[in-house]
């Protein structure tokens, strides 16, 4: 906070430039932050409120803003012009305002499910204390609403099952791609089987992780069903090779002066890898795993339309083989949600990079 004697003996306008500028040091701090979670459209328009010059920050704006809000605009014009002149089996291909309109459908359709299970265990809590009330405990029982997965909930499933797969594909990657980094001998051993392996599809590992999962998974849990734990491991094979590959890309950068200074201590393994290792590859490790999981939800879709897990690429394939006058407009519906979750998680994979690394706070 600024103290009447920081300015004592300057002028007015001296005093407000300094203001000014403490204020444009603030908006730029702002601004690593608003860059990360995609609002870095605001920082012109709070430069052009703190008092900058309009014209400079207004073509920014126009640059952050305008020219991509032109682009969709333009794409749904063409949507919506050209969509109506391609028909198909089921009609022709909806346009904006009719996916618009089965989103909304799908929202309600939520919301009345929610309202049938709420229903549903008060009618329950209503019979069992009539039953206490009666003398008649023992007949008590507690039953789980069995109603339809709604679209809401078939996104949480597929965010479960995305998660479950990085998570393990993070924890195999990572230690594997740290020595291979600190190994010559252990990435020549590992490398050939990551060139043979990274390019195989989701679809030719699907049989394989079925057939393993069913064999070894016998005692299910209501929390992991087979299905779930087959897709999830599906996208861990397909989504490990890039966090692999950049972690030891990251190791294998380290500063060679850092690693002699650490030989010269007799620094353990763990501390070099802890102190030394990992704080300069994290922006490599970080990159990595932000291909990972746009590659594991990508392959996420695929592994649910085969393995029948409840989740989006379920419901796309249910929509599909339905075949009803809304199917294509859902189908879409799903489309747009998987583009749009994609984009929230690779903000939110940056976001923490900037959170956790060094190179992108600069």
């Amino acid at each position: 906070m600024s103290t009447a004697s920081e300015y004592a003996g300057i002028t007015g306008d001296e005093m407000r430039r300094r203001r000014q500028e403490k204020l444009f040091a603030r908006i730029n701090r702002t601004a690593t932050y608003l860059n990360v979670v995609g609002f870095g459209w605001l920082v012109p328009l709070l430069k052009i409120a703190a008092g900058d010059h309009p014209r400079h920050q207004l073509r920014e704006l126009r640059q952050q803003l305008l020219i991509p809000l032109v682009g969709i605009a333009a794409f749904l014009a063409l949507w919506a012009g050209l969509a109506p002149q391609v028909h198909t089996s089921l009609g022709a291909i909806p346009g904006p305002a009719q996916v618009w309109e089965q989103a909304v459908n799908l929202y309600q359709d939520h919301k009345a499910e929610r309202a049938k299970e709420a229903a549903f265990y008060a009618r329950q809590d209503e019979r069992n204390r009539e039953l206490v009330a009666e003398g008649k405990a023992d007949r008590v029982k507690w039953r789980n609403y069995t109603g339809k997965a709604t679209y809401l909930d078939q996104i949480l499933t597929s965010l479960k099952t995305v998660a479950l797969g990085f998570i393990i594909a993070t924890l195999v990657a990572v230690p594997v791609g740290i020595m291979c980094g600190l190994s010559r001998s252990v990435n020549g051993a590992v490398n050939p089987l990551i060139q043979i392996f990274k390019p195989v599809s989701p679809l030719a590992w699907l049989p394989i992780v079925t057939m393993t999962v069913s064999a070894l998974y016998i005692d299910t849990s209501d929390a992991f069903p087979k299905s779930l734990v087959i897709s999830a491991i599906t996208v861990t094979l397909c989504s490990l090779w890039p966090t692999l590959i950049n972690t030891t890309l990251g190791v294998v950068s380290v500063d060679k002066d850092l690693m002699n200074v650490s030989r010269v201590l007799r620094l353990p393994t763990w501390k070099t890898v802890t102190k030394l290792v990992l704080p300069s590859a994290l922006p490599l490790i970080f990159t990595g795993l932000r291909l990972s999981l746009g590659v594991g939800w990508m392959v996420l879709i695929a592994a649910e339309m085969l393995a029948q897990n409840p989740g989006l690429g379920k419901f796309v394939w249910d929509e599909f083989q339905n075949g009803s006058s809304s199917s294509l407009a859902r189908i879409i519906v799903a489309v747009l949600t998987i583009g749009i979750i994609g984009f929230l998680l690779d903000r939110l994979m940056y976001a923490l990079q900037a959170a956790f690394t060094y190179s992108t706070n600069r």
